[in-house]
């Protein structure tokens, strides 16, 4: 939910700040859907796989080794 959250929160602000980047972007037209929809994507999917990898190695572990450590 946060990283969807930030995603749009992004997505204003890039939209927000088009005006200021157009001189920046050659080739590409400053609100080119393909590109806004390609890097949100991109960065959710990153986030997800972030939080998968950590959540998949500790279901491995057996809770009740891991209530003793304690």
């Amino acid at each position: 939910m946060l990283s969807l959250a930030g995603t749009a929160a992004g997505l204003v602000g890039a939209f927000a700040l088009t005006r200021y980047l157009a001189g920046m972007l050659y080739g590409v037209h400053v609100t080119d859907p393909l590109i806004f929809a390609g890097v949100s994507i991109f960065l959710v999917v990153v986030t997800l796989v972030a939080c998968w990898i950590p959540a998949r190695r500790a279901t491995k572990v057996d809770p009740t080794v891991a209530l003793r450590c304690e």
